[in-house]
């Protein structure tokens, strides 16, 4: 009832219960709900879920990382804003069908045989037509007709005549109730599935999120759940030869770990790839071991083939490194360093001693590749610069003058590759990623890739340090120890000077030491206090130098010069460390002619390397590791039936029309007047073809009047 107070109008508890119930059970409500469902779940699938808050940092900044984090759109899938407009979801679909279902059981039932014969006469598809019979025959006939014809019929006599009702398609409706459903079902069954059931359990049982580290042994009872958790999915990695029976369960301030009825062992990790390098085949040959009678199941399990034990799922979810073993060999960035090696296991860290000044640092080893296809592009005869190289997804840029170029694709296995970061003592780390071989970008010289990046949302930069006759970097070594010794380096000038000058004349023989000298001393780093503000060597140092002493117009010339001057005193420079090595001299051929090239270019860009050393892959013994992902799900049956029902209940709604028939037949002139009527719920061409069709039949009216 509704009290007035005071002329306003106050309603009732009674009536605000019925009016929420209006607004719960409403379309609009029902839309409204379904449209930020799909919003979230549009950002769901753009922004990566459940990534490390650092990832998030690097790729948005910290402004929106915090943003994104307060508001659970890295975890919208499990937060409580999402779980709760599921639950309203679920309530007023539920509640629609409760109010709907009585009306639309009522009228499959009803066949609505009352209507008048004056109602007959506005549908929109009607006909008359007089017959040659009686009343009652005739609605015999017709009502037969219409059964034969998949109808069902009802007869009613009438004090004027006879009333034939009929109708089909009583599915559409039905259709109605089913896609209804089906939406109650699918939301139930996920949110049983999701994570509203472990944090009943947690809540329950007094577990708690684990926010620390170290191994899993010595995580407390409190930050576990028991095996008998109805329903939970978490991730599980097993390295070959090991066994693991629990799952990490991944939280947004921490995880939880889950007990397992069962240890999964990893006998064989399989893996497949196309010729693009893509993985296209996971597989693992597992042996389940049951805690409980201790027994050993074997199985495989393949991407979309789990294996299935006492209601665990066990579905291939990727793979990863299970602690390979690598040989590195120190290869000194500063001269004054010297190479050693050192041994480690993937996921683990040795302590250096060997920085800069005495600083010291520890190498992380965080990933061993043995495959790598790598696209190249061929940039012969092109005039592209000769220390291109087309790592097209891997290599974005490099130490030095290098640029990108479009090149046809070619794909080819380059060997294995380690990846390593180098952290200082604030912290502080650089990621590598060295290759283990030599790889020959097209040029005919193979070059050994050695790759930095300052963080990971940065691509890595590649130092190209070409091979020797040996396919070491022994060469490039020796020659760069060379070029820091400024005796070596004044008795390659002498020899370079003594070979290009006439020895008929000393004077120009000098001025050509002098230059050589100069320039030697500058791609070194050791130009005299008069040059200061040039670069520290290389290539750029010349360049430097060059734009401050020589004129706009002439230093083209002198830039031509003083690079042939360059390449010149080291090649003697290059013979020279063989000979201080014992080692015979270098052939003038074509190989080693672009170790040359390559090495000047090298020589130039290591000054630039940002670490003391770089480390190079000598050994490995790889032991792969699969993740798993292992889920208890009871509610997936219940979103399989959903939907089914789905599907049931739009298929009906689209595809099967509700349709109804009426013939009044009453005497007339000594005869019988039908009048027909039909009555869809959706109109089609179908319909207006079915009407004609049943009138021609019924009561053989040729127009509609």
């Amino acid at each position: 009832m509704t009290v007035t107070t005071h002329g306003v109008r106050v309603k009732t508890g009674s009536q605000a219960l019925r009016s929420a119930v209006e607004l719960l059970s409403s379309m609009r409500f029902s839309i409204s709900l379904l449209t930020v469902i799909c919003i979230a779940s549009v950002i769901g699938t753009v922004l990566k879920q459940q990534e490390p808050l650092v990832n998030y940092v690097n790729q948005f900044g910290p402004f929106w990382a915090q943003v994104f984090a307060a508001a659970s759109l890295t975890t919208i899938y499990s937060a409580w804003w999402f779980m709760l407009i599921l639950a309203f979801l679920v309530l007023s679909t539920s509640l629609c069908i409760a109010r709907s279902t009585p009306k639309i059981l009522v009228d499959l039932r009803a066949y609505k045989e009352n209507i008048r014969e004056q109602s007959l006469r506005a549908f929109g598809h009607r006909a008359e037509a007089a017959l040659d019979e009686e009343p009652e025959a005739a609605a015999r006939r017709i009502g037969q007709t219409l059964v034969s014809g998949g109808w069902k019929v009802k007869l009613q006599q009438r004090d004027h005549g006879w009333m034939v009702a009929a109708k089909a398609g009583a599915a559409n409706k039905l259709g109605y109730i089913a896609a209804h459903s089906a939406i109650v079902l699918i939301c139930l069954g996920g949110l049983s599935d999701g994570d509203l059931v472990v944090k009943a359990q947690m809540l329950l049982n007094g577990k708690s999120v684990y926010t620390g580290g170290g191994l899993i042994a010595d995580v407390p009872q409190a930050n576990r759940l028991g095996p008998n958790n109805p329903t939970f999915r978490g991730n599980i990695l097993v390295a070959e030869g090991s066994q693991a029976s629990v799952a990490i369960l991944n939280r947004a301030d921490g995880v939880v770990l889950q007990d397992l009825p069962f240890a999964i062992e990893l006998k064989k990790f399989i893996v497949e790839y196309y010729s693009t390098g893509m993985p296209k085949l996971f597989a693992s040959d597992i042996v389940i071991h049951d805690k409980e009678t201790g027994a050993a199941i074997p199985a495989r399990v393949e991407v979309n083939h789990p294996a299935s034990y006492k209601g665990v799922e066990i579905y291939q979810s990727s793979f990863d490194d299970g602690g390979s073993s690598v040989k590195l060999r120190a290869v000194p960035m500063v001269v004054s360093n010297k190479p050693f090696e050192v041994n480690g296991v993937i996921g683990g860290n040795t302590p250096l001693s060997h920085g800069i000044d005495g600083d010291k640092l520890t190498l992380e080893y965080t990933a061993l590749r043995v495959i790598n296809v790598e696209n190249f592009g061929d940039a012969g005869g092109s005039g592209a610069d000769p220390r291109k190289v087309d790592l097209r997804h891997s290599i974005d840029s490099r130490l030095g003058a290098a640029n990108k170029t479009q090149t046809q694709k070619v794909l080819r296995n380059v060997g294995p590759s380690i990846g390593y970061k180098l952290r200082d003592a604030a912290g502080q780390a650089r990621e590598f990623h060295n290759y283990m071989l030599p790889v020959d970008t097209g040029d005919g010289v193979p070059a050994f890739l050695l790759g930095v990046r300052e963080s990971p949302a940065d691509a890595f930069r590649y130092l190209r340090i070409p091979a020797d006759e040996q396919g070491g970097m022994d060469g490039f070594q020796r020659l760069r120890a060379a070029l820091a010794d400024p005796v070596q380096r004044e008795r390659a000038v002498q020899r370079y000077a003594a070979k290009a000058v006439d020895p008929s004349r000393p004077e120009l023989a000098q001025q050509l030491s002098v230059s050589a000298g100069r320039a030697m001393a500058l791609f070194a780093g050791a130009q005299s206090p008069s040059a200061a503000g040039t670069a520290k060597g290389g290539l750029q140092a010349i360049s430097d130098f060059i734009e401050a002493n020589v004129p706009e117009a002439e230093r083209p010339r002198a830039g031509e010069v003083l690079v042939r001057i360059l390449n010149g005193v080291l090649f003697e420079l290059a013979q020279v460390g063989q000979e201080k090595a014992g080692l015979p001299p270098l052939e003038p051929n074509v190989h080693n002619q672009g170790f040359m090239t390559q090495a000047v270019l090298a020589l130039s860009d290591v000054q630039l390397y940002p670490a003391p050393m770089a480390f190079e892959l000598l050994d490995f013994h790889q032991v792969q590791a699969s993740v798993f992902q292992v889920a208890r799900a009871p509610g997936k049956k219940v979103v399989y039936l959903g939907c089914a029902f789905l599907i049931l209940g739009v298929f009906a709604m689209l595809y099967v029309r509700e349709r109804r028939v009426w013939v009044w037949l009453s005497r007339r002139d000594g005869g019988t007047q039908a009048t027909m009527a039909l009555s869809t719920n959706r109109k089609t061409l179908d319909g207006d073809r079915e009407f004609d069709h049943l009138k021609s039949r019924l009561i053989g009216a040729k127009e509609l009047l």
